[in-house]
């Protein structure tokens, strides 16, 4: 993974100090109506993915407790369904995180660093 961002200006002495931003300009900002999408954008996406893997993390606990005889249930070779749904949380995991990843990158980012650039040129 690259990033697109410009490498720090003056090479690779120490960062400069961010601007000063009063508190109050922060409180502004958090009131705001971009912070409030920015908000509700990363909320509707990372909280239905998380009771969704919950829920499918408990069925599979709940599975491997009660259902033993079908966790036991062999498809191949020495290979059962408990270890295909245990893999299978491995890849849910993996899915998720590069689906918030490509979520972050399009909708959160530029989002957030036009607050961000509104918020330092304020200051």
């Amino acid at each position: 993974m690259t990033t697109q961002a410009a490498p720090p200006p003056g090479g690779a002495g120490p960062a400069p100090a961010p601007a000063q931003v009063p508190a109050e300009e922060f409180a502004r900002v958090q009131q705001s109506p971009e912070f409030a999408e920015l908000r509700r954008s990363h909320r509707s996406f990372a909280f239905p993915l998380t009771v969704a893997f919950i829920a499918w993390y408990l069925l599979y606990v709940l599975l491997s407790n009660y259902a033993g005889g079908f966790m036991g249930t062999k498809l191949f070779g020495n290979v059962n369904v408990a270890l295909v749904l245990g893999l299978a949380q491995f890849a849910t995991t993996f899915l998720i995180a590069w689906l918030y990843s490509r979520h972050a990158a399009a909708k959160l980012d530029p989002k957030a660093q036009a607050i961000k650039d509104g918020l330092e040129g304020g200051a």
